[in-house]
Order: structure tokens, then C-alpha cells, then sequence
């Protein structure tokens, strides 16, 4: 279906696009910490909602 050389290069791409996401998330790290703070609330708010949300559908679909 792929050939040798797509393979290759989307292992490549794969390796050099984790390679530097993981370099820019490091270098705004900081920034990160000062204006993203109690964002981690939003994130388990929204995964409440979701899980009450299933457990309704769940729970009323007959």
C-alpha cells in the first residue's frame, strides 16, 4: 500500500515533529506555568461533564 520510502519518511517526520514539540513545550514552559495556572480544573470539569454526560445517555437509553 506505502511505499519503502513513504514509510521512511513518515517515520522520520513522526520522529523530527515529536522532537520538537517536546523542544518548544520545554522552552515556554514557564510562561506556561505563569498564564495557563488552574487550567487543570477546567480540564476535570469538562471530563466530569463528559462522564455524566455517558452515564446519562447510559442510563435512559432503554
Amino acid at each position: 500500500m506505502f511505499t519503502t520510502g513513504q514509510l521512511i519518511f513518515a517515520g522520520v517526520f513522526f520522529v523530527v515533529f515529536v522532537f520538537v514539540i517536546a523542544y518548544t513545550y520545554r522552552k515556554d514552559l514557564q510562561l506556561h506555568r505563569k498564564y495557563y495556572k488552574g487550567s487543570i480544573f477546567v480540564l476535570i470539569a469538562f471530563i466530569i461533564f463528559m462522564v455524566l454526560l455517558w452515564s446519562l445517555k447510559i442510563y435512559l437509553t432503554p
